[in-house]
């Protein structure tokens, strides 16, 4: 088999797929669509990018949501969950059975997962929680235990609570406004939490600054943390370069790489959260910029019983993949 053909068989596509199902979960919408194609290829952390608004819309941007399950049903399904915050997703909650959508995926580096079994605490906020349950599933399927800490701001929007506690070795919810298990957000219990779990390594996807907490909390106890970062995105495919972000590489050198194809997976460690949204001085190609040495973060090489990093994201080219996984599209 030709490199072509691998990838023809294993790379995105873009699909006209059938709605099967529109399900209001609490303050989300779940849509699943019949896509075949889309849900052989599927690796948890991997996203779709969705049209919007019909053949004549002036909604011209696909939106990008993070793929929540697949099943083999009828042929095979994808299913995300989404918030109807925007025009796009409104309109996107307003689809009925047997409505056509076109969609493209999967999409974006997948979570990496450990070689060994060892103890995976996976830490969601709001509707980020979405892909982390199919990551459980094959983290079960290496025999890892699987723990989990879900937060938001209220009972409604914590996604994926029940099936947390029915799933996992252990769930830990929060809820700002304490109306759904702790009281407070999910940083607030992750301490206690790797206590009790044992904890080797962390799974997060949620807001930025949710992102950022886990980090530097993780890094406390030498615990890596896999990101699935939430950046804003225009064309998902890694044309625009609107979903930059630095990372530093296994060289030391910082670099503004793509969330759409270079992430949305990142080793925590790496990301430099405190410049997310600017171009630090010391970036590659940044004005005056020189080379010069610079320590790897510590943690840099995961154990034996670690988890990989998620691909030379930040020092190591990648081919641009055809079409964010995000959640809050509008």
């Amino acid at each position: 088999m030709t490199t072509a053909d691998h990838e023809s068989e294993s790379g995105p596509m873009q699909v006209r797929g059938t709605v099967l199902t529109v399900r209001q979960i609490d303050a989300y919408y779940a849509i699943t669509i019949v896509a075949p194609g889309i849900a052989a290829r599927f690796k948890p952390g991997q996203f779709v990018a969705v049209a919007v608004g019909g053949p004549d819309t002036s909604m011209l941007l696909r939106r990008a949501f993070s793929i929540h399950d697949v099943r083999p049903d009828h042929g095979g399904t994808v299913e995300f969950v989404f918030a109807a915050g925007g025009r796009g997703t409104r309109w996107l909650a307003e689809r009925r059975a047997r409505d056509a959508l076109d969609l493209a995926g999967p999409l974006g580096r997948p979570f990496p997962v450990p070689r060994d079994p060892v103890s995976c605490l996976l830490v969601g906020g709001g509707y980020g929680s979405a892909p982390l349950f199919a990551l459980a599933d094959r983290l079960r399927e290496r025999r890892c235990s699987v723990d989990f800490l879900l937060g938001a701001a209220s009972g409604d929007k914590v996604f994926g609570a029940l099936t947390a506690r029915r799933t996992g070795r252990s769930a830990t919810i929060t809820t700002v406004d304490g109306s759904l298990g702790v009281r407070g957000i999910v940083t607030d219990m992750l301490g206690q939490v790797i206590h009790e779990a044992r904890t080797d390594v962390i799974y997060a996807c949620g807001p930025m600054p949710m992102l950022r907490q886990v980090t530097a909390l993780a890094r406390r106890y030498d615990i890596p943390v896999q990101a699935a970062v939430e950046e804003a995105m225009a064309c998902g495919v890694g044309v625009c370069m609107t979903c930059v972000l630095p990372v530093i590489g296994s060289d030391g050198i910082t670099r503004m790489v793509r969330s759409c194809v270079d992430g949305p997976v990142f080793r925590g460690e790496q990301v430099r959260w405190d410049d997310v949204g600017t171009i630090p001085f010391d970036a590659f190609g940044a004005p005056g910029w020189e080379p010069k040495m610079r320590r790897v973060p510590s943690g840099g090489a995961p154990g034996p019983n670690r988890v990989e990093a998620a691909g030379g994201a930040a020092g190591t080219p990648h081919r641009t993949d055809p079409v964010r996984r995000s959640g809050h599209g509008s």
